[in-house]
């Protein structure tokens, strides 16, 4: 038998395997035997032709196999094959050529994430912490609160001078004076007397419960008891919201407006938060105007600029915006510029003449990913360029939407705490229409809900920009279908919450 390793990104095309042994001579026998026996790897690791995919390459004992040999290589009964996904720092220019492959969706996420860990933690104050990633638990050094205090206004008293009163049968005690929030008491409750208090005011030494007003009624300087009152009733005790010890927060959380006041309460100040991750937006192009200009003759209105800085402030990150023509230098010194955590380009990412972003990349640094089988935003890249991700999307704004959420996405929230995964509510309802998809490319479909079922709005139409405005949600749809059958219920990631109403 000859063991053959792949890539874990595709271990779910083959039962979950990392190893398969199967048996063969030569590396085109074995890798033919590991498609037939796990079918849907085949457009994973198999061209049209027969060959195995450009993006991998194949090692045999350690040692890389050139793609002419894939074939007739000879192999022996316990020897081990290893699939890798390329990484390497140059490129092929495809301009005006198209794309020899395409990587699957989840080889470029592997990609754009690998390497990629928590920015380091700073402090701030706490009245700037909202929204931020707590870097570590917050342990309470108080407690909360810290003295016993009155949950109604009425009177302090004691419960066993209260027993036996009624509307018909009132008890008199003396009132000795008044406890306000902030009071600082130095007089005790002793037997027959009371202490006329306010909601949150310390409650005096003696006394063990605070009788409603509603149940009492005050003249000249004594008050009549109308109905008994249980010992510590209606008093907070020491530490009843927040104990010394106690784990207020866990680190990973992001400060809700609610954490905000309970920080302030325990006196948490400053606040270690995750540092955010400083992104540069870059995007290119002799034809675009600036954000908000009137639209006229052949130019355009740049949208994905303020849409990309959008999307990474809802992910947590600060934003740099770099809006370049088509020059190349220009590009070279932008993806250069040291300071940036990621770097997110739109544009100059295709075929086309002036689409040199992809081969920037792969000078300065390296070119992991171009190329993504997918629909819309194919021509999305992944690379590196020193420490900083770079993730190179297309120019045409719904593929610069979607590039940005299977990829950079992901890249910004896993470096600034947040969970990896996508920031949309999540439901489960029936299609109202079939959902045609292709086998071996992955699909975003835009769809509306309405009435509990779901209509597909669009696959294509990469440039329509109105179509995700219009549409409630998106539907994902993987590589290996062919689609939705009507009827058949699906996954919608909605936009937002009114949507699902």
């Amino acid at each position: 038998m000859v063991t053959v390793r792949i890539p874990k990104v595709l271990g779910k095309y083959a039962s979950g395997l990392e190893f398969i042994e199967v048996e063969g001579s030569t590396i085109h026998d074995v890798l033919q035997a590991v498609v037939d026996e796990h079918p849907a790897l085949e457009i994973r690791l198999i061209e049209e032709n027969g060959s195995m995919h450009g993006h991998l390459s194949l090692f045999h004992e350690g040692r890389q196999v050139p793609p002419e040999d894939h074939r007739a290589a000879e192999v022996q009964p316990g020897d081990r094959l290893d699939v890798l996904v390329s990484i390497s720092g140059g490129a092929e220019d495809i301009r005006m050529r198209g794309f020899r492959h395409r990587s699957a969706v989840e080889e470029a996420l592997e990609a754009a994430l690998a390497g990629i860990t928590t920015l380091p933690p700073e402090d701030v104050g706490v009245g700037e912490c909202a929204g931020r990633v707590l870097a570590g638990d917050v342990i309470s050094g108080y407690n909360v609160p810290a003295f016993r205090r009155a949950t109604m206004d009425g009177y302090a008293v004691r419960a066993d001078d209260t027993y036996g009163s009624s509307a018909y049968n009132p008890l008199s005690l003396e009132v000795v004076g008044e406890s306000l929030p902030g009071s600082i008491l130095e007089m005790e409750i002793g037997g027959g007397t009371a202490m006329r208090i306010m909601t949150g005011a310390p409650v005096p030494e003696g006394a063990d419960a605070v009788l409603r007003a509603e149940d009492a009624t005050e003249r000249e300087g004594t008050v009549e008891v109308q109905a008994p009152v249980a010992r510590d009733r209606n008093i907070g005790r020491i530490g009843e919201d927040i104990e010394v010890g106690d784990r207020v927060l866990p680190a990973g959380r992001r400060i809700l407006p609610q954490d905000v006041g309970l920080l302030s309460s325990i006196g948490h100040d400053p606040v270690s938060v995750v540092r955010r991750p400083a992104v540069r937006i870059i995007v290119s192009g002799d034809e675009l105007l600036d954000p908000g200009a009137t639209p006229g003759g052949t130019s355009i209105v740049d949208s994905n600029s303020p849409m990309l800085a959008a999307l990474v402030h809802r992910d947590g990150g600060t934003v740099e915006v770099l809006r370049l023509r088509d020059d190349g230098d220009a590009m070279r010194a932008a993806l250069a510029e040291p300071g940036a955590d990621v770097i997110v380009t739109a544009g100059a990412a295709s075929v086309g003449t002036e689409d040199r972003v992809p081969l920037l990349v792969a000078e300065l640094g390296e070119l992991r990913i171009h190329g993504v089988a997918m629909r819309p935003s194919s021509p999305t890249g992944v690379g590196r360029i020193g420490g900083a991700p770079v993730l190179i999307l297309p120019g045409n704004p719904v593929s610069c939407l979607v590039a940005y959420d299977f990829f950079a996405g992901p890249v910004i929230r896993s470096m600034g705490g947040l969970p990896g995964e996508w920031p949309y509510r999540q439901t489960r309802l029936p299609l109202r229409k079939r959902l045609v998809s292709q086998i071996g490319r992955t699909d975003y479909a835009r769809v509306v809900v309405s009435g509990g079922t779901v209509e597909p709005l669009a696959i294509s139409g990469a440039s329509v920009l109105s179509s995700v405005t219009r549409a409630s949600g998106f539907v994902i749809v993987p590589a290996g279908l062919e689609g939705y059958a009507e009827g058949d219920e699906v996954d919608v990631h909605l936009y937002d919450h009114a949507d699902s109403q």
